[in-house]
């Protein structure tokens, strides 16, 4: 097993890239907070606001409201919402309903979200773009990073080093 030092990563990534902008996709102000705030004082930061995965129009209402709130009182990042689409879930993950929490259904959910950041980074002119960090427990930062690979050929961006949850940076391989 190799540890792989996130932090050093993402700091070596951020050396020169003041000027460069990164596109974070945020499931909530508080999975993002940890991120913006490491982030924010070195590249320019917009939070993608996409979560098709929510099951109520009122979950992605109130969860997108915290997110502007947050955002509004740190001034941490630019905010862009592509709207509730359940239906964008549920044709991804049709025939996994029955699949335990973490497991395929989770991949593909995670994908989907990617995927669709991945393609607004390149149609928006960015530099880099980023799933959510902290990832959940079950979702490692190694894991959200192989599963951002693919999504990256969709992208003129890069994907973004993980930021560790613990701030320590290392993580298994």
């Amino acid at each position: 097993m190799n540890a792989v030092n996130y932090d050093k990563l993402m700091q070596e990534e951020l050396r020169g890239a003041r000027d460069k902008r990164l596109l974070l996709h945020s499931c909530c102000a508080p999975c993002s907070s940890h991120c913006l705030s490491e982030l924010s004082p070195q590249i320019g930061v917009t939070v993608l606001y996409y979560n098709p995965n929510l099951d109520c129009a009122e979950e992605y209402e109130k969860r997108k409201r915290e997110q502007l709130r947050f955002l509004r009182e740190t001034g941490l990042a630019d905010f862009l919402d592509c709207d509730y689409a359940p239906e964008d879930y549920l044709a991804a993950v049709r025939g996994l309903e029955e699949e335990k929490e973490g497991g395929a259904r989770c991949a593909v959910c995670f994908r989907l979200r990617l995927d669709r950041t991945a393609r607004e980074a390149k149609a928006r002119g960015f530099d880099y773009l980023r799933p959510r960090s902290p990832s959940p427990p079950s979702k490692t930062p190694n894991s959200s990073t192989r599963s951002a690979l693919p999504s990256r050929r969709k992208s003129a961006s890069g994907i973004f080093p993980p930021i560790s949850r613990s701030g320590a940076g290392t993580c298994i391989r």
